[in-house]
């Protein structure tokens, strides 16, 4: 059953995410959550467009089983250069990835895309993350931890992950996978009362 926001619609949120539904939550906004169930693949190369193709697949797959909601997506995609760091498949790989972003600056690129009867819209944030120069012993005991076999890059700044790095640039928020300023602007744009306005 539809929950209607303050604003009168059926928002809902194109992910399982605990992280996304828990930020969401905190703008205030009465949502309901179908997951887009879907196979993430992208024909885009560079990450920040491949976070934004793949939340738009994600919105309209929710879009079309939803007529007349509003539908928000979200998709992150870490990037070491031109190397993507997608979810690490066990520990292992998650140590691996974690050897290969200590010391390093990367970027997490974070899209969202809000589909309404009016229209649809999509941005990305970027933000930089510095890691530290990690030993071999933190990067086996963030590994252990298995805090970053669901996350892409293998990492969580919001648990952890935050022992691992030294600085960000950018929005936090884009790095938890779901950039509030993105997300307050798009929800405004196609009619949602977001923070009480």
């Amino acid at each position: 059953m539809p929950v209607p926001s303050a604003s009168g619609l059926d928002v809902v949120l194109a992910s399982g995410s605990p992280r996304r539904r828990e930020l969401l939550e905190g703008l205030g906004v009465a949502f309901r959550v179908e997951v887009a169930d879907l196979d993430e693949r992208s024909d885009q190369f560079h990450p920040l467009e491949v976070a934004r193709d793949l939340a738009l697949q994600k919105g309209r797959a929710v879009a079309k089983r939803c007529p007349g909601a509003v539908v928000i997506a979200s998709d992150t995609v870490v990037a070491l250069g031109d190397f993507q760091l997608a979810k690490p498949a066990d520990q292992a790989e998650n140590a691996a990835f974690i050897s290969q972003l200590s010391g390093q600056t990367h970027h997490v690129y974070t899209g969202v895309a809000v589909i309404s009867p009016r229209g649809e819209d999509s941005e990305v944030s970027d933000t930089r993350v510095v890691f530290r120069a990690l030993t071999p012993g933190e990067v086996e005991w963030y590994a252990q931890s298995g805090e970053g076999l669901d996350k892409a890059g293998g990492y969580g700044i919001q648990g952890l992950g935050s022992a691992l790095i030294e600085r960000i640039e950018g929005e936090y928020s884009g790095v938890v996978g779901f950039p509030l300023s993105i997300v307050i602007r798009l929800l405004r744009q196609h009619g949602v009362v977001v923070c009480g306005e």
